[in-house]
């Protein structure tokens, strides 16, 4: 049997963009917000029928802090907007400090995060970006980069009305496994991955807490989770590791997912809880990021000076970041930029690039840039760093911690 076919086939050439951002979580939806913003005609290509990735049809909707957990916020800009939109409509608990007009008074233990409401958060988002011209595209993949050299003249995407071309200007890689980047050449890390699995449900106790304190924050207290925490315990005993890019992988990683939690279920917990959402995508942490001109490994309290802004981390108190914008990109490739868990990042930079907070300062330094690119005629590691951080602080982006 053949190892390869050769396929060939006429593909229609469709609008050009100034600007296509590959894949609508939060770091896709961070840059193209900021590249329409900045007068880019920008599309958005989202595979799924809503926007949000891991946030909203992932169904991990924790917005996770945005400050250093001493009371001092860290990550502005557009991650905070977006924090503020997720509980805007629906339920959350974001601590009234947070809220109020005026510097906060913080309590250490009350972080700038709330959980949120995925299905609200993504009607949202969807009139977030409308309202701000972006073209969003659902149901539709972005399939392949069309390369000229090392340069990428579009994307090649797919949906029920067959392939078709845009071609484009900028090309982002938000889609969370490198895809765009991966088959553009760039060199790419690969991660591994607990077997997790989380859904959303109910059960008597969280609905009589909800209706007594009339608050829907509490509905779901319970979480319905099988497998592997944070730290790896509750991995399978004797079951690999996941990397999560081959299709056979991912799809094994949902099925023991959703056996595990089915085996709970069945094992005693059938009158006591009503799971009512399954995640509609691998719950996968890091699968692949670029190798870029910068790597981010998590130094705590590191000063950059071409810092595209400053990050706390969600699992400790007290740590202080600053992203360098040489993450974004591979310099090989003129007119390609990252944004999100896909940034150049290792070890423990790439806990803390994965989470909403820096993908989102991630995506909206990325779409910044591709407005810097587009405007001065400039390849990636041509932009200087000083006017990215201009038009972020402009923008209200905390730049150094």
């Amino acid at each position: 049997m053949a190892e390869h076919i050769i396929e060939t086939r006429q593909v229609p050439v469709k609008e050009a963009f100034d600007l296509i951002v590959a894949g609508g979580g939060v770091a896709g939806i961070a840059a193209a917000l900021a590249g329409a913003r900045q007068g880019l005609k920008t599309m958005l290509v989202e595979k799924s029928a809503i926007l949000g990735g891991l946030a909203t049809l992932g169904l991990i909707n924790w917005y996770e802090p945005l400050c250093d957990g001493a009371g001092r916020i860290m990550t502005t800009g557009i991650a905070e907007e977006l924090l503020k939109l997720s509980v805007a409509y629906g339920y959350g608990n974001l601590p009234e400090q947070w809220t109020r007009q005026g510097e906060p008074k913080p309590e250490p233990q009350k972080r700038y995060a709330s959980i949120f409401n995925p299905s609200v958060f993504a009607l949202a988002l969807n009139e977030l970006l409308l309202k701000n011209g972006v073209e969003l595209r659902y149901d539709m993949i972005a399939s392949w980069p069309v390369m000229k050299g090392f340069r990428c003249t579009g994307l090649i995407t797919e949906s029920a009305g067959g392939r078709e071309y845009f071609p484009a200007k900028v090309i982002i890689d938000a889609t969370g496994d490198a895809d765009i980047m991966a088959r553009a050449g760039v060199p790419c890390r690969n991660g591994t991955n607990y077997l997790t699995y989380t859904a959303h449900g109910c059960t008597a106790e969280s609905v009589k807490k909800a209706l007594d304190s009339n608050d829907m924050v509490h509905l779901n207290d319970s979480r319905f989770w099988a497998g592997s925490d944070l730290n790896g315990l509750g991995h399978p005993e004797g079951l690999h590791f996941f990397w999560g890019i081959p299709n056979e992988e991912r799809s094994e990683f949902i099925r023991l997912g959703q056996a595990l939690l089915l085996e709970k279920i069945r094992d005693g917990l059938k009158d006591e809880m009503c799971p009512y959402a399954l995640p509609g995508m691998a719950q996968l942490r890091k699968t692949r990021c670029i190798v870029g001109d910068e790597t981010f490994t998590g130094e705590d309290g590191l000063y950059r000076e071409n810092s595209i802004g400053a990050a706390g981390d969600f699992r400790t108190h007290g740590k202080h970041y600053e992203i360098p914008l040489g993450v974004l990109f591979n310099g090989a490739f003129p007119n390609l930029l990252a944004a999100g868990r896909i940034v150049s990042a290792h070890e423990d930079g790439w806990e803390i690039a994965r989470v909403i907070p820096t993908a989102a300062l991630t995506g909206e330094a990325a779409g910044t840039a591709a407005s810097l690119m587009i405007g001065e005629g400039k390849q990636a590691a041509e932009i200087e760093a000083r006017e990215v951080q201009r038009l972020l602080e402009k923008n209200g982006v905390r730049i150094h911690f």
